[in-house]
């Protein structure tokens, strides 16, 4: 028996009907409140509670920026919270220039900056600098943001009452 052109598409669609049905809507939830939780955890308050950085006094009344936040502990260098080389490492260095932080930095760099407030020509860096490491170190770590395009420099600093 020959079937008609309905009943040729209708065993179509049965052959090609697949039984999976997924549910996007939970899908969906699950990733907003996800989403919601990375970017309400981070900011420079998690970094300013570090034990191993411990930052010069300042009386300084400007209240600080969100940026991209470079801290130096007295052990590691730590670019937004991940470590990108060690201080031994950096001061074993001859030249100015530190490769793993140049390299981190290039990344963050090449983000799309978004919102109204944000300047995609000027890129601001915070420097997070244990106060008893050498100028030398610190000069490394300005010279290698420089290097990476970024055209602000901030250092942190505990407020002095």
């Amino acid at each position: 028996m020959k079937m008609t052109g309905i009943e040729k598409r209708a065993a179509r669609l049965a052959r090609n009907q697949s039984g999976l049905d997924m549910n996007l809507v939970a899908l969906i939830d699950i990733f907003t409140i996800l989403i919601f939780f990375l970017m309400s955890s981070t900011g420079i308050e998690v970094l300013t509670n570090s034990k191993a950085v411990k930052l010069p006094d300042s009386i300084a009344e400007k209240a600080p920026r969100e940026t991209i936040v470079v801290a130096v502990s007295d052990t590691d260098i730590l670019v937004d919270g991940r470590r990108v080389a060690s201080v031994a490492e950096a001061n074993a260095i001859q030249g100015d220039l530190i490769p793993g932080l140049k390299a981190e930095l290039d990344i963050l760099a090449s983000r799309q900056v978004v919102g109204a407030d944000k300047d995609a020509t000027s890129k601001a860096v915070t420097i997070m600098g244990d106060k008893k490491i050498p100028y030398s170190l610190l000069r490394k770590v300005m010279y290698t943001s420089a290097r990476a395009n970024f055209s602000e420099i901030a250092f942190a600093v505990n407020r002095k009452s």
